[in-house]
């Protein structure tokens, strides 16, 4: 059962990751240091969106319109840190 904890925490902190990865490179993209045209970059960006957007999508629902503001990201966030709280608070369950 600790193998099924440690999956579990893995898979958090690697969607953890890909959700900064995500962020700075929306941040990247708009102030035009990286470019959508490059197929590196373009297929990168793709990726993480068809990665992320089942995680954003019920969130964007819920929360108001902010104008340019996401917090969708932010919100997948907290819920992931809630999660990982959760787990490891009743990490002897999996001993």
């Amino acid at each position: 059962m600790t193998s099924l904890f440690q999956i579990l925490m893995l898979i958090l902190d690697i969607a953890t990751f890909f959700i900064f990865a995500h962020f700075i490179m929306s941040w990247l993209v708009s102030f035009q240091v990286l470019n959508l045209r490059q197929p590196l970059v373009a297929q990168i960006w793709d990726g993480l969106t068809r990665l992320l957007e089942p995680l954003y999508a019920p969130v964007r629902r819920i929360l108001p319109q902010m104008g340019g503001l996401d917090l969708a990201p932010l919100v997948v966030l907290v819920g992931i840190y809630a999660i990982e709280i959760v787990l490891r608070n009743n990490a002897a369950l999996f001993y």
